[in-house]
């Protein structure tokens, strides 16, 4: 990932992970070829800090063969992201552009075999996204549950390496209180980026 210093703040990767779990796996295939899937991750986290990502797959899906074959991969993820009108600077020498957040981790696979392994990922995602679902999990009969599990490939991926890029105009404080005012007025990504502009301090 191209990360000017001034995009740099790798402290804020796992809120980034967190709030927008939804990434993207990408592995290469047996030409070398860039091979992706999507996919929602829970992540792990000791003493505060990012380790590992935790997913699973289709079995049917080519890619649990490429993490098997060779394991290092790269997951990335996009947190809110809005194009930026030049509107927002005192001066008319400027030119759009797009404000995003991103986090690119470079991982490597382990692969969770076995059904007791399979079902405590599972639920840890239950967990994560809907506990009360747990409970219906629990309660549906083994020959429908064996087979889901059958159905996946899990793994776990641990963080060799994290790069976080937060791309909201930091370097150009003239324009922050009419950058703020626009993107508090937009839609859903717009004022996620208004939001994250207070959590850097940009705006009082």
């Amino acid at each position: 990932m191209y990360l000017p210093s001034q995009f740099n703040h790798p402290k804020h990767a796992s809120s980034i992970m967190r709030e927008h779990p939804f990434g993207s796996l990408v592995s290469t295939d047996a030409d070398g070829f860039p091979f992706v899937t999507h996919l929602p991750f829970k992540l792990v986290e000791e003493g505060g800090q990012p380790v590992a990502l935790l997913g699973h797959c289709a079995r049917a899906n080519a890619h649990a063969g490429f993490l098997q074959e060779r394991p290092q991969a790269l997951v990335t993820f996009m947190g809110p992201q809005a194009y930026m009108s030049p509107a927002v600077y005192p001066d008319l020498l400027r030119v759009p552009t797009w404000t995003y957040l991103a986090v690119h981790a470079r991982v490597e696979a382990r692969m969770l075999d076995g059904e007791e392994a399979k079902d405590a990922l599972l639920k840890q995602l239950i967990a994560e996204h809907e506990p009360a679902y747990a409970e219906q999990w629990r309660g549906l009969p083994n020959t429908y549950t064996e087979g889901m599990l059958k159905g996946i490939v899990a793994f776990e991926l641990k963080i060799l390496d994290l790069k976080t890029k937060v791309k909201i105009n930091q370097h150009r404080p003239e324009s922050h209180v009419a950058m703020h005012a626009a993107y508090a007025q937009g839609g859903e990504q717009e004022q996620a980026l208004a939001q994250w502009m207070r959590r850097l301090g940009m705006v009082a």
